[in-house]
């Protein structure tokens, strides 16, 4: 994986406030850099051309988040957690954050990672003295926070910090698609913190996944952070019903089969998530990508309003009996834990 050199620094003055932003500052002292006032009204990014898209990609956007609301999540997580950092450097063709950002979901960075944390901490706390539980936080569902650490350590800040916080009462969890994960390895996580990997077949993830980890090495990357004591999940996300998407999603399983560590085979977990579209992904993708594969498919989906298309329920039905045929037949023992 090549070490992210932005073209650009887009920054909010009071960043300097803050440690992160100083070291970042300083870590790009040479790069070319544009005092801004609001991370998420920049006129010279919401004016390009989508065609421009791959390029905006290239620069970084740095920071203070303001918006810090839990949203209540129901599936491996409590809450849903504002935190470091919102979108990425890679450009996966189906990105959700596309859709609230449009050609806008560029790799933004927030510096006051302390706040952030602080409230995360409290909460752990208000729910464990309310209700006698330790709640999960999903502090990586806006950016991929294994990507992020190789620019800002933030991943291995956050590790340490919440946990050797003696109020701490709860778990972090984060997907990611990348397996830079050495400088984590080592920590003390106390298996309070939950990794989900996400996967999909090589010949998708060449065509539609640009810029993120190989299938084998996420696999290896699975295999270490089990080694080293996390809990793991694996995400098969997003599903793509291309002609001939059980082939390719049932080597994917017969895959991880053959080349996961018994340790991650004995406690994995699945989620399974089909992929959902956009009118803004079609036009973006048109403009930017014209020579990549086309994910609309007007025979196999349907409107889910606001320009949003998901897989007809026929076809969703189907791909469901497939995932829970197959994930029992090579995983009998491991929990699904949704498909949606």
């Amino acid at each position: 994986m090549k070490t992210f050199n932005p073209q650009a620094i887009y920054f909010e003055k009071n960043i300097c406030e803050y440690e992160l932003g100083k070291e970042l500052l300083k870590k790009y002292e040479n790069i070319p850099k544009f005092e801004i006032s609001n991370h998420n009204n920049i006129e010279e990014m919401r004016t390009k051309q989508n065609k421009e898209f791959p390029y905006m990609k290239q620069n970084l956007i740095i920071g203070t988040r303001k918006a810090h609301k839990f949203v209540p999540n129901h599936k491996v997580s409590d809450y849903l957690v504002p935190y470091t950092s919102s979108g990425c450097t890679a450009i996966c063709l189906y990105c959700y954050l596309v859709c609230n950002f449009n050609k806008c979901s560029y790799l933004r960075l927030f510096v006051n990672r302390e706040e952030m944390l602080n409230r995360i901490l409290k909460a752990s706390n208000k729910d464990f003295n309310q209700n006698n539980k330790e709640s999960v936080f999903e502090i990586g569902s806006n950016s991929d926070l294994v990507l992020e650490n190789t620019i800002t350590g933030n991943l291995v800040w956050t590790i340490n910090s919440f946990l050797s916080n003696p109020n701490q009462k709860g778990f972090l969890t984060f997907p990611t698609k990348f397996d830079m994960v050495d400088t984590i390895l080592n920590l003390d996580h106390k298996g309070k913190i939950i990794v989900r990997v996400s996967v999909n077949p090589e010949d998708i993830i060449n065509k539609v996944e640009f810029g993120t980890s190989r299938l084998s090495d996420r696999i290896n990357a699975i295999n270490k952070l089990s080694q080293a004591g996390y809990k793991i999940g694996i995400l098969i996300a997003p599903v793509i019903f291309l002609d001939n998407w059980q082939e390719l999603y049932g080597n994917l399983i017969k895959t991880l089969e053959d080349q996961l560590s018994p340790e991650v085979k004995k406690n994995v977990f699945f989620e399974v998530i089909f992929m959902t579209y956009s009118y803004v992904h079609i036009k973006i993708n048109e403009e930017a990508f014209p020579n990549t594969i086309n994910l609309y498919d007007k025979n196999k989906m349907t409107g889910r309003g606001r320009g949003k298309y998901m897989y007809k329920n026929e076809l969703r039905k189907e791909g469901e009996k497939f995932f829970k045929e197959y994930l029992s037949k090579h995983f009998p023992n491991n929990k699904i834990v949704y498909i949606v």
